[in-house]
């Protein structure tokens, strides 16, 4: 970190590694991805970490079900989830593993040791239901029909003593930093729920299993016959993977804790929203240490109206997809279609009805027809003399008006996490550039003023789309420059090129 400006750290969930990723992962890097990109574009010193939650039962028994130590087994899954950095072309900085004994483990020990300090841990027998796929107790509240609603499997019945974490003493120092805007949490229906889980009272949780049953995980300080609960374990990363518990190494090139925590971010899942939005806070609290500024919770990704399952036969490989249609179009769908926090549905017709009728017929075609006239009439200088107004700028009114209007609202957009919404306002300055094409038909007379407008426009343009379509906004700026009020114009091949095969 270069510590001279002003700092933005933000974290995906770390992804559970017992199996390998799906298109609902790309959906959450991809937007944390923008949200980076977006942060590095105003000069902001950015750190963006992502990784792999790597113990617990479900991993054990994933792995003894494979014939693999879970060592390997987590492993393999890891590196499944670190190629998603190429395929979709993401920006993270580190990636975080939770077996990572070097890096993760002295910093989620330390964690506990000072929630142990404040008093908050203590031992007591407890019988209730385990969900194994959220690895977690619930209670009959949490489910359905006798079923965990998310997993759809009845949950085990588990006796045993454990250590316990005293969350119910933070209930109201947590709906405190909410309400005062301390913790923010996005959108706004994902705060009232949370808040209406404070309004019922935070309960103790379990922080520990016997390591009898689960000996695959973290060992709990100072007692060896109990292994960390998992989740305890998992949100510790976000401390872990900058320095936390590891202090002593002063290596310059590595982040230091203490110059990016508090996370000005953490984007997750709603399904794990009372792990960050309640636990994770609580565990903050008892250790004295800053709560994170802001929760993006997105919704959950179906296909084709369906849940993803194996079972059915949905899940979606975003590896395959890239290769399939390209990084950017498949960013572009997950970016566009689903409401950033909201549910949605994912389904290859409309991948294409997006890209042909936005990518292809849109925004690619009005970049080609400009970038043909510019060619043509030969506009190389913005030609605009002094008492006409200052070189460099759109002259036209009301295309600086809409330009105007659209920075305002992809600005406010981007900063409260309505990432389709940015897309939008990005593709109104578009349909505004072909009308302008339409309407002004510069091919019939020599208007150089006319085309430079579009040109300085789909540069403008191009900016917005950087966070966004960065392989796309490059290939823009390679056919369009405009430097010391001249333009360089160099027509590359299409941007998009028409899809004519069904999926």
């Amino acid at each position: 970190m270069k510590g001279q400006c002003k700092k933005f750290y933000i974290t995906t969930a770390i992804d559970y590694a017992n199996a390998t990723p799906h298109i609902g992962h790309a959906l959450e890097k991809v937007q944390a991805d923008v949200l980076a990109r977006y942060h590095r574009q105003r000069g902001e010193d950015v750190w963006f970490l992502t990784g792999t939650d790597e113990h617990g039962a479900k991993i054990a028994r994933a792995a003894e079900a494979a014939g693999k130590t879970p060592q390997d087994f987590v492993d393999e899954n890891a590196a499944a989830f670190r190629r998603l950095k190429q395929a979709l072309n993401l920006s993270w900085d580190d990636f975080i593993r939770t077996s990572d004994r070097v890096r993760h483990w002295p910093g989620a020990e330390k964690i506990w040791r000072a929630i142990a300090a404040s008093g908050d841990l203590y031992q007591k027998k407890y019988r209730g239901l385990y969900c194994v796929g959220h690895e977690a107790f619930v209670t009959e509240k949490d489910l359905t029909d006798g079923k965990c609603r998310d997993h759809q499997k009845e949950p085990e019945v588990i006796e045993e003593e454990n250590w316990f974490f005293r969350l119910s003493r933070y209930t109201e120092p947590i709906r405190s930093a909410i309400h005062g805007g301390v913790l923010k949490i996005m959108p706004e229906s994902r705060k009232n729920e949370i808040l209406a889980l404070l309004n019922d009272g935070l309960e103790d949780v379990s922080f520990s299993r016997p390591s009898k049953d689960i000996s695959w995980g973290i060992p709990v300080p100072d007692d060896p016959t109990q292994t960390m609960y998992v989740w305890s374990d998992a949100l510790s990363n976000y401390l872990t993977a900058i320095g936390y518990g590891n202090e002593q190494n002063k290596n310059s090139d590595a982040p230091q804790f203490f110059d990016l925590w508090p996370a000005d971010v953490h984007l997750i899942g709603k399904d794990i929203l009372r792990f960050h939005a309640a636990i994770w806070p609580g565990m903050l609290l008892s250790a004295g240490l800053p709560l994170p500024r802001a929760i993006f919770v997105h919704g959950f990704l179906t296909v084709g109206g369906q849940k993803m399952s194996k079972t059915v036969g949905n899940v979606i490989d975003p590896v395959a997809l890239t290769q399939k249609y390209g990084v950017d179009p498949v960013r572009y769908y997950l970016l566009r279609e689903i409401p950033s926090g909201d549910d949605g549905d994912f389904s290859e017709a409309k991948l294409m009805q997006r890209y042909n009728g936005e990518l292809a017929n849109g925004l690619g075609n009005f970049v080609a027809r400009v970038v043909t006239l510019a060619q043509k009439l030969d506009i190389i200088q913005d030609s605009v003399s002094s008492a006409e107004g200052e070189q460099g700028i759109i002259q036209n009114q009301k295309l600086q008006a809409e330009c105007a209007d659209v920075n305002l609202r992809y600005i406010d957009a981007m900063e409260n996490f309505r990432l389709n919404e940015a897309l939008e306002h990005i593709w109104r300055l578009v349909r505004v550039g072909d009308q302008c094409v339409n309407d002004e038909r510069p091919w019939e007379s020599d208007k150089p003023r006319v085309i430079a407008d579009l040109l300085h426009l789909i540069i403008q343009i191009a900016c917005l789309l950087e966070p966004f379509l960065p392989e796309t906004a490059e290939k823009i700026q390679q056919q369009i420059r405009f430097e010391s009020e001249t333009f360089y114009i160099e027509k590359g091949a299409n941007l998009f090129p028409r899809l004519t095969t069904s999926p």
